[in-house]
């Protein structure tokens, strides 16, 4: 037993080497370029007024939960800011109570279900988490759709903002009618910076919350787009237009990509998917013979080394085909 714990111990510690070797030659690099270009907007973005001493709150008003109190005493914390964040990206309407007393159930029904299912002790905490995660989980995905969605509408947005231009309004007009014409979530982000910088919040960081609240390049590069043009002058509408056709050729570039990688993908999920299939065939086929990795020491050990190499195996080829464009 203990020749196998070494082994198995020994094989996770040289994946991880190698793994974050991988990461630090490919990686670091590109971070270290990104972090300049950044660097570089927000320098070139400065506006020339003293920066304001207070920082606004991007969140200017979250729904209320089940417990107003809990809710009061989270966004009093680093913690719930990030979950009143989350909730407010996700475009969920509940509080932060709601959501921490649903994943405190989740995770205490899982708990209980698994231990009463495999009639021992050691699931208690991997059930919890599980459950507890889930919750957070759902509203992160609702988040990454909705950000999909926003960055496939944005370029319509653009050009309605051109358009809104051309025809003679100011540039805050045209907002509002993106506002009011733009379907969800376009037109809620784009009401929520209008309405900003009515009630008297500066331009500059009316923007640099709609870049906060929508952290995608795109919209980062608009923000910095509007701000030079408004110190330095030149034709907004055209930048507009050259910046939607920016948008709308790296859409056409990432799709052409994903057609490339599908078959990649499509081999990660089957592999990920085949041993719990065949997992599944086989309670049926021989239960006796899978009892015993549930019942033996060794197979539950080879279990726990299954999942950890099948997921392994996952990152790494959804790494090898997700190729940023």
């Amino acid at each position: 037993m203990a020749p196998l714990l070494l082994a198995l111990g020994v094989f996770i510690v040289g994946t991880a080497v190698v793994v974050g070797a991988y990461y630090a030659f490919t990686r670091l690099p590109q971070y270290l370029i990104e972090r300049r270009i950044q660097q570089r907007m927000a320098d070139v973005a400065r506006h020339i007024e003293p920066e304001q001493t207070d920082a606004y709150n991007i969140i200017k008003e979250q729904a209320a939960g089940v417990l107003p109190g809990l809710d009061k005493l989270a966004t009093d914390t680093s913690y719930g800011l990030s979950i009143a964040r989350l909730l407010d990206q996700a475009g969920s309407k509940k509080g932060v109570s709601t959501v921490l007393i649903t994943s405190l159930v989740f995770g205490i029904s899982l708990a209980f279900a698994v231990t009463a299912l495999l009639q021992k002790p050691w699931g208690l905490v991997p059930a919890f988490a599980a459950g507890a995660a889930a919750p957070f989980l759902v509203l992160m995905r609702k988040r990454t759709v909705r950000f999909r969605k926003f960055e496939e509408n944005f370029p319509e947005a653009l050009d309605l903002l051109s358009r809104a231009i051309k025809a003679g309004h100011a540039f805050q007009t045209a907002m509002g009618m993106v506002a009011d014409e733009a379907s969800d979530p376009i037109g809620p982000e784009f009401k929520k910076t209008f309405d900003e910088q009515n009630f008297g919040l500066p331009l500059k960081d009316a923007l640099n919350n709609l870049a906060v609240r929508m952290p995608l390049l795109d919209v980062r590069f608009f923000a910095t787009a509007v701000l030079i043009q408004r110190e330095t002058g030149g034709n907004l509408s055209e930048i507009l237009d050259n910046l939607s056709y920016v948008v709308r050729e790296r859409f056409k570039i990432l799709r052409q990509v994903r057609v490339y990688t599908a078959h990649g993908r499509m081999t990660g999920y089957v592999l990920l998917g085949l041993p719990a299939a065949l997992a599944v065939a086989l309670m049926f086929i021989n239960p006796e013979h899978m009892n015993l990795l549930f019942t033996e020491r060794m197979g539950r050990l080879m279990l726990m080394g299954t999942v950890v190499m099948q997921t392994i195996g996952y990152v790494w080829i959804r790494k090898i085909v997700t190729i940023e464009v």
